[in-house]
């Protein structure tokens, strides 16, 4: 296997047609394909719309199962263009009880593994814990071959531990589908703040992991269809991250299709010069697992 390799991700808006969805989804796919990407990551929930502004039960009518339409899509276009996918759906397990679920797979076109969203919010417009049941596989990467995959879901992005976890069980790259965007009612200040942090963390995983980070986000305006004025905006801004926290390229506000070669033995060299793992004091740590240390 090179010790380099092509990545992509397929950033791109979402509507009401699912249909038009998995169009979107496919054309990006083909892109980045034709251009020799080996690995492609899409954002958190690209089938439909991010319908987690507003609790409604009937929305539950979009979840799927593991094998329904979305897998099945994305295990033939892996097929067709010999790569491997990280895709996103909303997963029905049994009734009432349903994840949002990355899936991951391989150039044949079968099932690599299955990442369950562990960190699930529950904010004005990010009605998640309504929808979801937090994720019950732990943090364990999904072997490719592409790589030992570390894939972590939209809010679990946040949280340092998560891509720890990943990294400490060998994860190759950190992989983050996701919907994030601005609240079209806060002023300009508080919205770039609020990118600027988005940008930040990814950055910062990358560093104190010594890994390369993919985070894709959804583009574009869609509003909230309960009348309850939760519209969102997605912003883009999709990154490919190095080891040492570079960017390597970020996309823009529209839809995009970023395209990067990396140098995978790079992050060996980056952590034999910050070592990080070595000088970690896992004997000082057991107040992590506290909820709260006064």
């Amino acid at each position: 296997m090179s010790a380099y390799r092509r990545v992509a991700v397929v950033q791109h808006a979402m509507c009401e047609d699912l249909d038009r969805n998995y169009d979107a989804t496919l054309a990006g796919i083909e892109r980045a394909a034709r251009q020799g990407a080996e690995l492609i990551l899409l954002p958190e929930l690209h089938a439909s719309e991010y319908f987690c502004k507003y609790q409604d039960p009937d929305l539950f009518d979009l979840a799927e199962p593991l094998d329904g339409p979305t897998r099945r899509m994305l295990s033939d276009a892996a097929r067709q263009f010999e790569v491997v996918i990280v895709g996103s759906l909303f997963e029905h397990r049994a009734p009432g009880l349903a994840h949002n679920t990355a899936v991951v797979m391989e150039r044949d076109g079968s099932l690599a593994g299955v990442y369950r969203k562990m960190h699930i919010p529950d904010d004005p417009g990010y009605n998640e814990k309504f929808y979801f049941t937090p994720g019950d596989l732990g943090f364990e990467p999904i072997d490719t071959s592409a790589g030992r995959l570390g894939v972590l879901v939209c809010w679990d992005q946040w949280y340092p531990e998560a891509a720890r976890l990943m990294a400490l069980a060998g994860a190759e790259i950190l992989l983050y589908p996701t919907a994030i965007g601005k609240d079209p009612n806060d002023d300009e200040d508080e919205q770039l703040r609020q990118l600027d942090a988005w940008r930040t963390i990814q950055r910062g995983h990358a560093v104190a992991n010594g890994l390369p980070v993919l985070a894709c986000n959804r583009v574009g305006f869609e509003p909230d269809r309960s009348g309850g004025g939760c519209d969102a905006e997605f912003w883009g801004h999709s990154l490919i991250i190095g080891p040492q926290g570079e960017i390597i390229d970020e996309a823009g506000t529209d839809a995009e299709v970023l395209i990067a070669d990396l140098d995978m033995a790079r992050g060996e060299q980056v952590r034999r010069l910050w070592p990080f793992l070595r000088d970690r004091r896992i004997d000082a740590y057991q107040d992590l697992l506290k909820r709260w240390r006064k």
